[in-house]
């Protein structure tokens, strides 16, 4: 298992979902993994320090795991089928471990509440990890000359926007 933290969340600029970034402690693979917005802000509140009046989901779901005497141990995600994270909740009760069936986002919203590890299976990180291109100072490599060709979905994009929709905007208020 590879240890992971809550680097960003994102927002997708093409639908309501976020993306929670997951990277590895100690190296520079990053794993994205999709998620609703109520679960983003869950996660988001909680890493903010946000104080909420009355608790969330995850945080009652805390509040239940600490009442019944248990405690999470960590979570790991520890599988992806056919572009489904899979995640497990992994609690110790009077020194037995029970494994939890669960969505990805909420093991990490209850796991940065109970500030326990993350972890994800060393074959998911495989499938699904990316590792951003280092940077290279300028004068180290010749600037890469970009071509017409390169930028052609990007002219038809904007040959191909209606702003006549936009009109009139600045006069609403």
């Amino acid at each position: 298992m590879v240890e992971v933290t809550v680097d960003s969340i994102r927002v997708s600029l093409i639908s309501q979902h976020r993306v929670v970034v997951l990277k590895e402690v100690g190296s520079n693979r990053y794993l994205p993994i999709w998620i609703g917005p109520f679960e983003a802000d869950a996660i988001a509140i909680h890493l903010e320090g946000v104080h909420v009046a009355r608790p969330l989901t995850h945080d009652l779901l805390k509040s239940v795991i600490h009442s019944l005497g248990a405690k999470v141990a960590y979570v790991v995600v520890d599988d992806l089928r056919n572009d489904t994270f899979y995640a497990r909740i992994v609690l110790e009760v009077n020194g037995n471990r029970i494994e939890v069936d669960s969505r990805p986002s909420d093991a990490i919203a209850l796991a940065v509440r109970a500030n326990v590890p993350i972890y994800v299976a060393e074959e998911v990180m495989d499938q699904a990890a990316v590792t951003p291109e280092e940077e290279i100072p300028i004068g180290e490599k010749e600037k890469e000359e970009v071509r017409d060709e390169d930028l052609k979905p990007f002219k038809e994009f904007l040959e191909n926007l209606d702003l006549d929709d936009l009109e009139g905007l600045d006069k609403m208020d």
